[in-house]
């Protein structure tokens, strides 16, 4: 019998938060190019941890504009992380073996342009 691990995928490391909008439905909004170095798609969970907060939640991924660099928090999450903020996204897999996540690094005083993605 094979045993079934969820692990880390990857690891957006330290993004800024660029909006936040209680009036919308929970979610975070990721840049397209922050999607994609990720691996995740639209309406994938993901987990949110704060980098300059005590706050960790469970969300959802909408696709931002790509190039924008956004990292917006929709609804509930928008309590929890505010403009400014500095958080990771975490993204995890089912697997039937070890697997090693990718972890993006990003300029955060360049609007969260990706700047490593080759930490292994």
């Amino acid at each position: 019998m094979t045993m079934k691990k969820t692990v880390l995928k990857s690891k957006l490391h330290k993004v800024v938060v660029t909006q936040a909008n209680v009036d919308y439905h929970g979610s975070i909004t990721l840049d397209r190019d922050l999607m994609d170095a990720m691996g995740v798609c639209e309406f994938e969970r993901v987990e949110v941890n704060g980098a300059t907060t005590d706050s960790r939640i469970s969300t959802y991924v909408i696709e931002g504009k790509r190039g924008s660099g956004i990292v917006g928090m929709n609804g509930g999450a928008a309590r929890h992380f505010i403009v400014g903020d500095e958080i990771h996204v975490l993204a995890f897999w089912i697997i039937d073996e070890d697997k090693r996540p990718d972890v993006i690094i990003v300029e955060t005083d360049n609007l969260n342009r990706i700047i490593n993605t080759d930490l292994r």
